[in-house]
């Protein structure tokens, strides 16, 4: 009896069954992630911080102390002001040097150091200071502002910047003020060497040198370009590039977008000097009574200046038509993305120049230094300058109707334009002449060309979405 009961368990299989409550199905509840709402989206966010900035900067400006004229300043000037410096554009209305206070002239550069290292960036260097911790959110804006791919450490890196561009503002200004010294009392060289020295560096284009509405005004002018070109090639070159060429030293080691950014500006440079030169070697009215060393001084020192800052020390309103149309094209590409610079920036220039460069060589895909750039990139260069250029082109056809009554040529105009979405700040005199609206037109036009590309880019990224499928090919005709 022992023997069967044993072999009849080890015969006999076992079988769980699952109790009632294990075999119901369970329900779990996973909350949807928020998604911010395109009332507060990150390119929006940076448009409300530059425009409550400016409208701070108008009010302050507008107070009667901000100015030594008696009645104080019309809010639409004082309005356009402070955009100019916010957006460090540099064009102005009324004298800076003569018709602003000190009070005023401080306002100004506050503006322009803020709107020059990046609103969201100087928001939250404060916010370090009184200790407060940084969101995700405003890690990715910062990333945006600064032109970084990395989202991790960007509060170190940010600190870093700031720690650099403040001993960038210091070098420039002691030698500034090393040449200027015997010119003014110590404290007004000191001022005028630190508000030139932040203004060379962040591509703004304010002086407030006396009687005078350029830097030829100055004693030895000629030693001080070469340094101010330095601050703005640095300037308008931007962090990450910056940091890329410190760290790997190599061009055959830089990433791709140093690489463009370095030959891409070097290219319009070159080109840039031998237009300036060719232009202006029989003009009566700038470089022709110089010496050939002098005119070819002149050309390389200018044409850095003219690209993204506005400096300059000539007339620019009595150079060549063939001048007036080339630099409008310099600033319109203006510099690198990070960069205090304006423009649609190097590398989306640069980007459609090598989709060009492909498609002459049959390629089907866009290649540029042994690398192949995604097609998605390709369009979001190709999106930012024609909706750039679309929006020049709109606005120069409205400053046709609005100013017809001013005596001012249509490439006089479209170059005013252009320096003012480029956040150039080079001028042929046109923005002194306007109307209220045309004024107005200008505020927009600078707040859109120095946040316009980004908050494109910004956009255009957030809403990248892969299908799940594609359509049937079907060539076209073209040619």
């Amino acid at each position: 009896m022992q023997q069967k009961d044993s072999e009849k368990r080890f015969n006999d299989s076992i079988v769980r069954r699952p109790r009632l409550r294990e075999t119901r199905s369970f329900v779990f509840k996973v909350p949807s992630r928020r998604k911010p709402t395109a009332f507060f989206s990150s390119h929006l966010i940076l448009l409300y911080g530059f425009i409550s900035l400016i409208l701070l900067g108008g009010i302050l400006l507008s107070l009667p102390i901000a100015s030594i004229q008696d009645g104080g300043t019309p809010f639409i000037n004082a309005f356009f002001t402070s955009t100019s410096a916010v957006t460090v554009t540099g064009l102005t209305v009324v004298s800076t040097s003569e018709h602003w206070s000190i009070f005023g002239q401080v306002i100004i550069f506050i503006l322009m150091l803020v709107g020059g290292l990046g609103f969201m960036s100087f928001a939250t260097f404060i916010l370090l200071l009184i200790g407060q911790r940084i969101s995700f959110q405003e890690n990715m804006l910062i990333s945006d502002t600064i032109g970084s791919n990395r989202v991790g450490g960007m509060v170190s890196l940010l600190r870093n910047i700031i720690v650099v561009v403040m001993s960038i503002y210091l070098i420039g200004m002691i030698f500034i003020f090393w040449r200027i010294g015997d010119m003014f009392s110590i404290s007004e060289a000191l001022w005028q060497s630190i508000f030139l020295s932040v203004s060379s560096f962040n591509n703004a284009g304010f002086t407030i040198i006396p009687d005078s509405s350029s830097i030829e005004g100055l004693k030895d002018f000629k030693i001080i370009f070469p340094m101010m070109s330095i601050l703005i090639i640095l300037g308008s070159i931007g962090w990450a590039t910056l940091i890329d060429v410190l760290r790997k030293r190599r061009f055959s080691r830089f990433s791709l977008d140093t690489k463009m950014v370095l030959t891409t500006t070097i290219l319009i440079f070159l080109i840039g000097v031998v237009v300036l030169f060719v232009g202006e070697y029989s003009n009566g009215d700038t470089m022709k009574y110089k010496s050939i060393s002098e005119k070819i001084g002149y050309s390389v020192i200018h044409i850095i200046c003219y690209r993204t800052a506005g400096f300059t020390a000539m007339n620019f309103s009595d150079t060549t038509d063939l001048t007036k149309l080339f630099v409008a094209v310099l600033m319109f590409v203006g510099g690198s993305a990070g960069s205090t610079a304006g423009g649609i920036k190097v590398v989306t220039f640069a980007v459609i120049v090598a989709a060009v460069s492909s498609s002459i060589r049959n390629r089907t895909q866009t290649e540029a230094f042994g690398r192949e750039i995604p097609a998605f990139q390709v369009h979001r260069a190709l999106t930012v300058i024609m909706l750039s250029g679309a929006l020049i082109f709109f606005v120069a056809m409205l400053l046709t109707v609005t100013e017809r009554n001013l005596d001012i040529e249509f490439l006089d105009m479209f170059f005013d334009i252009v320096s003012a979405f480029s956040t150039a700040g080079l001028s042929t005199g046109v923005a002194t002449l306007l109307s209220v609206w045309g004024k107005m037109v200008f505020i927009i036009v600078m707040v859109l060309g120095r946040l316009g590309p980004l908050a494109l880019a910004l956009a255009l990224t957030t809403q990248e979405e892969v299908t799940a499928y594609r359509f049937a090919q079907e060539r076209v005709r073209i040619g």
